[in-house]
């Protein structure tokens, strides 16, 4: 790298970590002012809030917004420097428009890698901080009381062959009333147990069931069991039927992997927005990218407008980005668009608005 990489690159990052400072100051001021009762009704001090709430509230608002203040950021310093004539005296000097271009390939790679990096282990462990104490406080259906997925009939897959259902299972307690699972065989039922209650026990790390009817389906007679209770190991605990609305943003990427593999054996609901999650984690650094380029190539020409036309513009196209990335995943977790589609449909619309401003640069 050379000393005009190092140029444009400090002011890149300067401008970008200082606007996103001040955003996240400005967020957690209005934030606070939003819930202010809920905080006196948690009975925490300020130092507890902060380490049970904020600490994961403020990597989750700066991760929401980190690609538009990154295209913020360059069209304001980039504006800045075409204003002052610098660019054309770049170009001037025999620095060819591709050269002066690197240090922004250079800057929203860094960036985008940085987001990735976040995305896959440290941004999902904040939200778990933040989603736990909004689910306890802030929600006004609370997870403590609140059924699972919002019914009080679950019904799901075990395994390939295995199906279950539970009626009215209470989240708190781990328990649940009318549990019941049966076993296929070649489209034909071949076990079936049922039970009055089912509850967890954390001791034995199985579930309890009481009065329970076991019927085991041979060729040429059926077997039924009554026993008063029963411990019994499932492939399935608490875990996976405490899911809420802050589920996908508490995985990590490995453990959002897992789940959706375990929610496509089950024949799980909402598995398209679980997948959508995933594929927008590898996405989003490219965005970063790609919106690092844009705001590049649009303010880096002198007009008569300022950074205040360069910024009309770039806002206009970061609402067109966030439109398409909206009803892209509609339609994927409403339709029948494929999740992978339907998260990388927006960088695939872009790459092509990269490549028309770069053509149409004065170079």
């Amino acid at each position: 790298m050379k000393k005009l990489d190092w140029y444009i690159l400090k002011k890149f990052l300067k401008v970008f970590f200082f606007s996103i400072f001040l955003f996240a100051v400005i967020a957690v001021v209005i934030d606070i002012s939003e819930k202010t009762d809920d905080f006196v009704r948690s009975g925490f001090s300020a130092g507890e809030i902060f380490t049970h709430y904020y600490i994961g509230y403020i990597p989750h608002i700066i991760a929401l917004l980190f690609p538009l203040f990154v295209f913020i950021a360059v069209i304001f310093f980039t504006s800045k420097m075409a204003g002052q004539t610098e660019i054309i005296a770049m170009m001037a000097s025999g620095i060819t428009y591709d050269r002066w271009l690197r240090p922004y390939w250079i800057g929203g790679a860094l960036l985008g890698l940085l987001l990735w990096v976040s995305n896959f282990w440290f941004i999902p462990k904040a939200n778990t901080i933040r989603g736990s104490f909004e689910a306890a406080y802030v929600d006004s259906h609370s997870s403590y009381n609140a059924l699972v997925r919002g019914s009080s009939d679950t019904y799901f897959r075990i395994d390939s062959f295995t199906y279950a259902g539970i009626y009215s299972y209470d989240t708190s307690f781990k328990r649940g009333n009318s549990f019941f699972a049966y076993q296929m065989y070649k489209d034909k039922i071949i076990y079936n147990i049922r039970s009055n209650e089912i509850i967890w026990d954390t001791t034995s790390k199985s579930w309890s069931l009481s009065d329970v009817l076991e019927r085991r389906i041979l060729e040429d007679k059926e077997l039924i069991t009554y026993v008063p209770m029963m411990k019994k190991k499932f492939a399935f605990k608490p875990g996976d039927l405490e899911k809420d609305k802050y589920t996908k943003d508490k995985l990590t990427t490995p453990e959002l992997i897992k789940q959706i593999n375990l929610d496509a054996l089950r024949g799980a609901e909402g598995l398209n927005e679980l997948k959508i999650e995933r594929y927008r984690r590898d996405a989003t650094p490219l965005t970063v990218l790609l919106l690092t380029l844009i705001g590049g190539i649009i303010a880096g020409r002198k007009v008569r407008g300022g950074s205040g036309s360069h910024l009309a513009i770039g806002f206009m196209i970061a609402a067109l980005f966030i439109i398409t990335d909206r009803f892209s995943t509609i339609f994927s977790t409403k339709g029948n668009l494929p999740p992978l589609i339907a998260a990388w449909i927006p960088n695939l619309i872009f790459i092509w608005v990269v490549y028309y401003l770069y053509k149409k640069a004065a170079k």
